[in-house]
């Protein structure tokens, strides 16, 4: 009898050419008549992806022999334990997306409230055109009436993104108009992005008007049994419907707004996404050495400050505009709201003196003309200190996630 074993498994568990079944070797018997074949079949368990069987004669490697083995002569050396380069980038990716969303979007809503408040108080005497002073009555603003006093109106500014981004892609959906521009795009499909951008600030503007509504309202005159969070969809659909509380006559039919919206959102995210790629192309051209895709610094840091100027540009260029567009939403809706000039009331309370809203423009050229006649140039620019506070603030903690992340990849190495 001559038996003969081949190679079952290689050094991955794979099966042999000699052993297609993979079940262990066969023995052959010759004898009787007919030269009968008998397969015994050894059962044999897989080989650990990584290890190495050893045959008869061999013995095993010394740990010297294996650090001097190249990579795939049978196993590799392992690894020292420790973060990979791409869960760390990935880490990285998410960590700065997070820290610039949670400073756009939460720690810089009171510097909003603010703008909003100084832009509708056509009765204040001081502009606040730097951010000192907007520092300042937003610190007396909230040590008087407590934290919540800047912080109203957040999760309706939520609301109205959410439904901002459902009708863009509801809209996406259900029409030619691209959501995205492609690498090489046409002018027909820019003007479709573009007119996309436009109805969805026309379709959230019932409920950005009532955004606006509890971002400038007084915390003293607010009704805490009666605000909820889902107060910002039904005073939009009451506003767009025509019913619930009765408002003055001088409020302005949503149809006097509908071109003013869509033109600032169109001119909004083109001013953004221009400036957006002038400042991605200017730091590309201006690196003395190449990109590095696998470095988090150079994949996500440009990206996010690029979109950091774009936004501060944009909302600079249009300021004046976004004024006369608050403040013909406010009109007719009898708000009440802080003084901007931080004056204290001289009641027992001690609270501080709030004023109501009672603007008479017909529509919007007559408020821009208005509030170029009677507040001057500089009137369109009331609260601009806190939108550069807004940004100085969000610059800063960008610049601290860059150095934080900087130690680490230097840690890491």
């Amino acid at each position: 009898m001559a038996s003969r074993r081949p190679d079952s498994f290689d050094g991955f568990g794979f099966r042999s050419r000699d052993d297609p079944y993979g079940a262990g070797y066969t023995t052959r018997s010759s004898g009787g008549a007919g030269d009968l074949q008998h397969h015994h079949w050894v059962t044999t368990p897989p080989d650990i992806p990584g290890s190495r069987n050893l045959h008869p004669g061999e013995r095993t490697p010394l740990f010297e022999e294996a650090q001097q083995r190249e990579p795939g002569a049978g196993w590799e050396v392992p690894q020292a334990a420790g973060v990979p380069p791409e869960q760390l980038s990935r880490f990285a990716g998410f960590g700065i997306g997070l820290v610039s969303l949670f400073t756009e979007n939460v720690l810089a809503h009171p510097c909003i409230v603010f703008r909003r408040q100084c832009q509708v108080n056509y009765h204040a005497r001081c502009y606040h055109l730097t951010p000192f002073s907007a520092v300042s009555v937003m610190y007396a603003i909230t040590k008087a009436q407590g934290g919540k006093a800047l912080w109203k109106g957040m999760g309706s500014t939520f609301i109205v993104h959410g439904i901002t981004l459902g009708a863009e892609g509801i809209i996406s959906e259900f029409t030619p108009l691209p959501r995205e521009l492609p690498h090489s795009w046409s002018w027909k499909q820019l003007a479709g992005h573009l007119l996309l951008k436009g109805l969805t600030a026309v379709v959230a503007l019932p409920f950005y008007c009532a955004s606006l509504i509890e971002t400038v309202q007084s915390e003293i005159v607010q009704d805490e049994s009666s605000s909820g969070l889902l107060d910002c969809i039904r005073e939009g659909l009451t506003r767009l419907l025509g019913v619930g509380a009765p408002h003055s006559r001088r409020l302005l039919p949503l149809s006097c707004l509908l071109l003013p919206v869509a033109l600032h959102a169109i001119l909004r995210y083109a001013v953004a996404a221009s400036v957006q790629r002038v400042a991605l192309w200017l730091h590309q051209h201006s690196r003395k050495h190449r990109v590095d895709p696998s470095n988090p610094l150079d994949a996500y840091f440009p990206e996010l400050a690029a979109a950091w100027v774009g936004s501060l540009v944009a909302d600079v260029v249009l300021f004046p505009l976004e004024t006369a567009l608050h403040r013909l939403s406010l009109q007719g809706t009898r708000t009440i709201i802080d003084a901007t000039d931080g004056v204290v009331g001289a009641g027992s309370g001690g609270s501080p003196l709030v004023l109501p809203v009672n603007t008479q423009y017909d529509g919007f050229s007559d408020c821009l003309h208005s509030i170029r006649r009677k507040e001057g140039g500089a009137g369109f620019y009331r609260g601009f200190g806190a939108l550069v506070t807004q940004y100085t603030l969000h610059g800063v903690l960008l610049a601290a996630a860059r150095t934080v992340l900087r130690v680490m990849l230097l840690d890491a190495k």
